[in-house]
């Protein structure tokens, strides 16, 4: 079995099955009923910091492929951004429909034009209320345009340059999802500040891999040696 075979037969399975993990763990406690007090609470917390975790994920794979040289991991970065997106619409569902459409005075079921005029006034007013909520749905709708242009198929309608730039929308959805994070705790701040370490440290690092880019791309010797045709000497003399 070569390495792409694995890679497409066992390795990605596997993950695929992991990251279903935490979902298959929330419908086990609602069958089982072993959430808290508080099950919307564990259900809304569960599915936010699992969002963000697969986005840190997604933005670990080019830092992950660059340090360690292992280029295979770029094949697994479309399907985290995936689940990132997955468990952000979950998140996203159980604040809508479990926390916002219960409250509203309408019966619940009801799909009537009042019952979406009423849903739509109750998150607009929680939206200007609380900014936190606010900054979590623009990582959530940031995060659409993603999925909907991941696959080859949409690739090749963008064009590389143009699918590109639009997937640097990943770095904004994962500093808003920080902030969101961090204003949501309030007091106790550390694990959204270790979330907000961690996504500093790989926007950091492309930052960092950008400039040193420009820099050589600038270089006189780097210039002169392609427009020569010549690859530059190794020694350091």
């Amino acid at each position: 079995m070569t390495h792409d075979q694995f890679t497409r037969r066992v390795a990605k399975p596997v993950v695929f099955l992991a990251a279903l993990i935490p979902a298959g763990a929330l419908v086990w406690a609602a069958f089982t009923g072993s959430f808290s007090a508080n099950p919307l609470g564990d259900i809304t917390n569960a599915t936010g910091d699992w969002a963000l975790r697969f986005l840190c994920m997604t933005l670990a794979i080019t830092p992950l492929r660059r340090l360690s040289g292992w280029h295979r991991a770029v094949r697994f970065r479309r399907m985290l951004g995936l689940f990132a997106f997955f468990y952000g619409t979950l998140h996203v569902l159980t604040y809508v429909v479990l926390d916002r459409l219960a409250g509203v005075d309408v019966p619940v079921l009801s799909l009537s034009l009042t019952t979406g005029r009423a849903l739509a006034v109750s998150l607009g007013a929680d939206v200007v209320r609380r900014p936190f909520i606010a900054i979590g749905f623009t990582a959530f709708v940031v995060m659409v345009p993603l999925a909907a242009t991941s696959t080859a198929a949409m690739i090749r309608r963008l064009g590389g340059g143009r699918w590109r730039a639009l997937h640097r929308l990943t770095y904004v959805s994962g500093v808003a999802a920080v902030l969101h994070y961090l204003w949501l705790a309030k007091i106790d701040v550390r694990r959204p500040m270790a979330y907000g370490a961690l996504v500093a440290i790989l926007l950091g690092l492309r930052v960092y891999w950008t400039r040193d880019s420009s820099t050589n791309s600038s270089s006189p010797l780097k210039s002169v040696t392609v427009r020569s045709g010549r690859t530059p000497s190794s020694s350091n003399g």
